[in-house]
């Protein structure tokens, strides 16, 4: 069985309704991720605030989706 240990970068995020995020990866595949069972865990519950949750932008090197200095998303979680 053969890991995959490296991942498409993120070439852009965009905040959808129901906090989910359309993911664009530099392979321009296009994936919906669902935030909501990430609300229930303490570092994402900043995420229930609307207008925090809709500053989601792809960092630098597209390794992550981040919203501040403290709530990101790898791309391997978002990819898988």
């Amino acid at each position: 069985m053969t890991v995959q240990t490296t991942y498409p970068r993120i070439s852009a995020v965009k905040p959808l309704a129901d906090k989910r995020l359309l993911v664009t990866f530099a392979t321009g595949e296009r994936k919906i991720y669902d935030c909501t069972p990430l609300l229930n865990d303490e570092a994402f519950r900043p995420l229930q605030d609307e207008q925090l949750f809709r500053q989601v932008r792809s960092d630098v090197g597209g390794y992550a989706v981040v919203w501040d200095d403290s709530i990101d998303l790898a791309e391997s979680e978002l990819w898988l």
